[in-house]
């Protein structure tokens, strides 16, 4: 009997992309994985203060530097980019005078969610939307498509910035050894520009996803400048404990500030409503995409809303968990769930019907088969000391 060969079928894998930085997390030890196509550090060795606890604890008490350039930007420019950022997104834009930044959200027509943003108003008719990672072409395309009818010009920047984070409530202290600009003038969820390492015209914003205090920074996106860069803030913030950080603590970081996440607290198969994110969403402006259904969603009430989980029993509960009630029926699932550094806790967010919202309400967490205890509690689970 003959062999029957199997034509050989090409396949290619996608490249796995890589910021300005990498070399340099490599060099210090991080432990790399792939997070939605980008090569990112998780977390950092212990040998020079990493780990995801010992990242996280940095953060909330002294400061520590992330690289955030998987992060995409893009610009819109022109004589009606107010009306193209207003068409297409939730939040008021009108309201920020030049250098605020606002965080706010491009829906669909049925009004859940493409992606979060923030929105930074850099001149008299130019915007800056930061989108997340994993929905970068997304987003462009969505944006473009969404446009066209305005007179402004749409330009996808996210590959020419590196973008570091350097958060925690030194990081004041860290940056303004390393700028001109005066960082004390500079108000939470606002803008400025300045010399930063020797680099002229920086965009400096003071915003972050850490529920902290912080700067993010965006800086040529070539590999040396962003090595020496990075060094040089490392070698400032010295003083204050400083430690790079990586994915791990800057998800535990947001989630103890319930800070959304895309593909967990908010997705296309979420709407405004149900995500609790009402007080971003300002349905009194013109027309926006996704508003109709909104109303509608609104008149009709939602079924099912976003909690803070608590464990009260031993167990972590994880994301894509079931949440039962007291009799083990299946009532919502768990979105991002994790121990918490700071407030040593095991702590969740999840979907579960209105009935199981109200804080003190107890349910359970499946876990390897088992319910485990676990009760509703207010959110953010942590706010950070006002000065």
């Amino acid at each position: 009997m003959s062999s029957v060969k199997t034509p050989a079928v090409e396949t290619t894998t996608p490249a796995v992309r890589k910021t300005a930085l990498n070399a340099v997390h490599r060099q210090m030890g991080a432990k790399m994985v792939d997070f939605n196509g980008w090569d990112m550090p998780v977390e950092y060795p212990a040998s020079i203060g990493g780990g995801i606890i010992n990242e996280h604890m940095a953060v909330r008490t002294g400061v520590g530097i992330f690289d955030v350039s998987h992060m995409g930007d893009i610009r819109l420019a022109g004589p009606q980019a107010l009306a193209a950022v207003q068409h297409i997104s939730m939040n008021d834009a009108s309201r920020l005078a030049i250098g605020q930044a606002q965080y706010s959200a491009l829906l669909y027509p049925q009004g859940t969610f493409v992606d979060d943003v923030i929105v930074h108003r850099l001149g008299e008719e130019e915007y800056l939307l930061v989108i997340n990672a994993g929905t970068r072409e997304k987003d462009f395309n969505w944006v473009r498509d969404n446009t066209r009818q305005f007179d402004c010009a749409v330009e996808n920047l996210s590959d020419d910035f590196t973008q570091i984070a350097i958060q925690g409530p030194k990081g004041v202290d860290t940056l303004q050894k390393l700028t001109d600009a005066d960082l004390s003038a500079v108000k939470f969820y606002w803008i400025t520009r300045g010399t930063v390492c020797g680099l002229k015209n920086i965009l400096i914003a003071r915003t972050g996803y850490t529920a902290e205090d912080g700067f993010e920074i965006y800086i040529p996106a070539d590999e040396a400048t962003s090595a020496r860069a990075w060094n040089e803030i490392l070698s400032a913030g010295k003083e204050f404990g400083i430690v790079p950080c990586g994915l791990g603590a800057r998800n535990t970081l947001r989630l103890e500030g319930k800070l959304p996440l895309y593909g967990h607290e908010i997705s296309d198969t979420i709407n405004v409503w149900e995500a609790g994110l009402d007080r971003f969403c300002k349905m009194e402006k013109p027309e926006f995409i996704g508003r109709a259904a909104l109303e509608k969603a609104k008149a009709e009430g939602v079924t099912r809303t976003l909690v803070g989980l608590e464990m009260v029993e031993r167990g972590i509960a994880r994301d894509g968990y079931k949440v039962l009630d007291s009799g083990g029926r299946e009532i919502g699932y768990v979105t991002s769930g994790s121990p918490a550094p700071f407030l040593k806790k095991n702590i969740a967010l999840a979907y579960v019907p209105l009935e199981f919202a109200a804080v003190g309400t107890t349910v359970k967490v499946e876990i390897r088969g088992q319910g485990v205890g676990a009760q509703v509690v207010p959110t953010p689970f942590y706010k950070r000391p006002k000065k």
